[in-house]
């Protein structure tokens, strides 16, 4: 886990504190965390997000509180949404660092594992060495320090193992360690042999997606220089970065706005001509596994050699590299595909790789196919615009630059006319920074004539219309398609850079911007006075709410609720867009993610099942016990299928205040196969004749659904199978609270 902070335990457009960014996460509920020590106590304050009003409050841990009354603030399992379950899961993963560090540690040694989480690495640490030698356990996030301390508790390490509740910047020499030690940047490091223990530090659990991201440069550079000796001994002892470029529409659905908008038959263009960096995604690579689209994806390069760090060597903080990269394809280079491969041990004979499956590396031996796992995945980079055309054999430069914590690139090709075409993008051309599945969203052609219609729909009665939401192109759709209404935008995440985004796009779109107005006040605070006395026709919403993009689908009923609170402010016959939501959901077989998040029981030989409860298991859980809904994009959990028909849970109509909800549907099963769990997800009814519907359901990319994963996976199949043993029934029972924004679900297998 990370050294030196805790990482992303939230997503980072909610991050508040810039240092924290460890620890992956499915959901925004818990976002922001500072920590704080009075004496020789530690306290953390964690901030605590209501997904249906976006306020949020500050909840003290104190050191010695226990971890049932921390689990209690937030009504759900302390770290159930981060990827420390998945991580653990990872069987290929623990042996490689097994098998490396039972190589490395041949004599007693100190270790000092930074960014410990469970212990685990630590305690094979201990067994390596026989019980001899010192292990010092570095850990700053202190819930994940309780539960430590009961793994080591549980498997007999508790007087073994010094554990610190610090970040490794804190760390002091002679206080908190013994002495320096030696220091190979990633993992394992060895400390002075001057008549001491030599000492192993372990900062392999600083990795993600793209390598870079969760601060591995800092981290290694501090430990060499204050924390260990020259010529440490490191597991990994390497990381190497490669990538291919590639064609796919669907990458290129997915950030360019500007050419995918270019035929929507409403009338807007939401990147104008001149303006067309104005609202777009961000410039860096994206965590996104590349396996399911894999079939959608035509290669048009050979696998190149981007980057390599040797961790028992100081990294440097910036990099550079210049590529030549031969075409082996006519095609269009939309995107780069990024991955990387560890070499945990000196002599190169352990590996671990997080390349797609397409990917063949005479390097690495598998006895058979790489487990799917959710905490790694690889990187996409997309190539700005509509790509780069190129030619079979053609030669395509690419300039590869890292920092702290980024890997970025610049593709250009050599043109016929002998002009070099570049593709780079200043970050400061940037205004509106969208997430990736809004912009691809904003571009599809379907969902924008859905849009159309259902305001089509309403006629060009109303005068005042209010945009509850963060959608900046419903506002310019009403002013577009009537003159007559006055519209109030609230924008309540994208605040004031949606009121320059909304002004320049009125504008570029020969709107009048003084039809738009963005109030900058909380929905609970606005009153009669900031509509001038008039009354709110059409109160409309995508919904989509900045941010929340990694809530559960029935978190976006946030618009229910400031539907309810704005209640005085509309009109008696006021029209609501969309006019109700669906609850649906449907049967599911999901091997690997069942298997990413089950039961823990011993890993490597040590026990882990005390962390079940904590870290939100799903599989084998004790009778009585279940786990939490969480949100995936169902196409991004590895093998998939649906098992049942889609079925209605219960309807939210929002003609009505917000309200407790309840819902009870039988399932039909249509194959036969093993259930693993329910998808749900919110259908939006975008008009009072039900005409107008927009998905979210599983066969949708650019949406998360919410999963409900079974203790015990069930052997389902349809009422005339020949599968004795398979149930042909269930019953699913829901039920909705308004008040905490939460879905309970039951389910009966009959």
């Amino acid at each position: 886990m990370y050294l030196s902070s805790i990482a992303s335990l939230f997503p980072k457009t909610l991050t508040a504190i810039p240092f924290l960014h460890r620890t992956r996460t499915h959901s925004p509920k818990l976002n922001a965390i500072r920590t704080m020590s009075s004496g020789s106590t530690q306290r953390i304050f964690q901030l605590k997000l209501d997904p249906l009003t976006g306020t949020s409050e500050w909840v003290v841990i104190e050191e010695e509180d226990d971890e049932q009354s921390f689990t209690d603030n937030f009504h759900q399992p302390l770290l159930a949404t981060t990827s420390y379950l998945d991580m653990l899961n990872d069987s290929a993963r623990n042996r490689a660092f097994r098998e490396a560090i039972e190589k490395t540690i041949t004599k007693p040694c100190h270790v000092l594992d930074i960014g410990a989480g469970t212990g685990l690495l630590s305690m094979m640490a201990v067994r390596a060495m026989g019980g001899k030698g010192t292990v010092t356990a570095c850990e700053s996030y202190l819930p994940m320090v309780k539960l430590m301390k009961k793994v080591l508790r549980l498997n007999g390490m508790e007087g073994r193992i010094k554990v610190i509740n610090k970040r490794s910047d804190e760390l002091k020499l002679g206080l908190d360690i013994p002495s320096r030690a030696d220091v190979l940047p990633s993992a394992l490091i060895r400390l002075s042999n001057k008549g001491k223990l030599k000492s192993l530090l372990q900062v392999s659990e600083i990795l993600d997606s793209e390598l870079l991201g969760e601060g591995l440069i800092p981290t290694l550079q501090h430990a060499h220089d204050s924390l260990l000796v020259e010529n440490p001994l490191t597991v990994p002892y390497r990381a190497t970065t490669y990538g291919q470029l590639v064609e796919s529409k669907f990458l290129w659905q997915l950030h360019d706005l500007h050419n995918n908008e270019a035929g929507a038959s409403d009338g807007i263009r939401l990147t104008p001509p001149g303006l067309d960096s104005v609202l777009s995604v961000k410039r860096q690579q994206y965590a996104m596994h590349c396996d399911p689209i894999g079939e959608e994806i035509k290669p048009l390069s050979e696998t190149f050699k981007i980057f390599e760090f040797d961790f028992w060597k100081r990294p440097e903080s910036n990099g550079e590299t210049e590529l030549c990269i031969k075409a082996t394809n006519d095609g269009r280079v939309h995107a780069v595909i990024s991955w990387w491969v560890l070499q945990l041990d000196r002599e190169g004979t352990i590996y671990y790789s997080t390349a797609p499956r397409w990917i063949n590396s005479p390097t690495i031996k598998s006895e058979g196919p790489v487990d799917w796992c959710d905490h790694w995945k690889q990187g996409v980079w997309f190539v700005p615009g509509s790509g780069i055309s190129t030619f079979k054999g053609e030669e395509i430069h690419l300039h590869a630059t890292h920092t702290d914590t980024t890997i970025s690139y610049n593709l250009y090709s050599q043109a016929p006319t002998a002009k070099v075409v570049h593709h780079g993008l200043r970050t400061g051309d940037l205004q509106l920074v969208l997430p990736l599945e809004r912009a691809a969203i904003y571009g599809d052609r379907g969902w924008r004539l859905s849009m159309l219609k259902a305001l089509e729909s309403v006629g060009r009665g109303c005068s005042l219309c209010m945009v509850a939401d963060d959608s900046v192109f419903l506002p310019l759709l009403v002013a577009h398609l009537s003159e007559t209404p006055h519209i109030i935008s609230l924008l309540p995440g994208l605040k004031e850079r949606g009121l320059q985004y909304l002004q320049a796009a009125a504008q570029a779109n020969r709107l009048s911007p003084n039809r738009i107005e963005v109030l900058e006040k909380r929905v609970k605070q606005l009153t009669m006075n900031d509509t001038n006395q008039k009354k709110v026709d059409l109160l409309i919403a995508e919904p989509f709410y900045f941010g929340h993009d990694g809530m559960l689908p029935w978190q976006n009923l946030r618009f229910w609720k400031d539907r309810t609170t704005l209640d005085h402010t509309l009109s008696e016959d006021a029209l609501i867009i969309p006019s109700k939501g669906i609850l649906r959901a449907c049967a599911i077989y999901l091997p690997d993610l069942w298997k990413s998040r089950c039961c823990l029981s011993k890993i490597e030989g040590f026990d882990h099942s005390v962390v079940n409860a904590t870290l939100g298991a799903c599989g084998h859980l004790p009778e009585l016990e279940e786990g939490p809904c969480l949100p995936f994009s169902v196409w991004q959990c590895g093998e998939f299928d649906v098992l049942s028909e889609t079925f209605d849970v219960m309807e939210f109509d929002f003609s009505k205040q917000i309200c407790q909800c309840q819902g009870k549907s039988q399932v039909k099963f249509t194959k036969t196969g093993v259930c693993h769990g329910f998808v749900l997800w919110i259908d939006w009814v975008m008009d009072l004749q039900n005409s107008v519907v927009i998905s979210t359901g599983p066969d949708k990319r650019y949406w998360k659904q919410g999963i409900k994963l079974l203790a015990t996976p069930k052997t389902v199949g349809p009422q005339r199978s020949r599968d004795v043993q398979a149930c042909c029934s269930a019953v699913l029972e829901a039920c909705f609270n308004p008040l905490k924004g939460e879905l309970k679900i039951i389910l009966d297998f009959l």
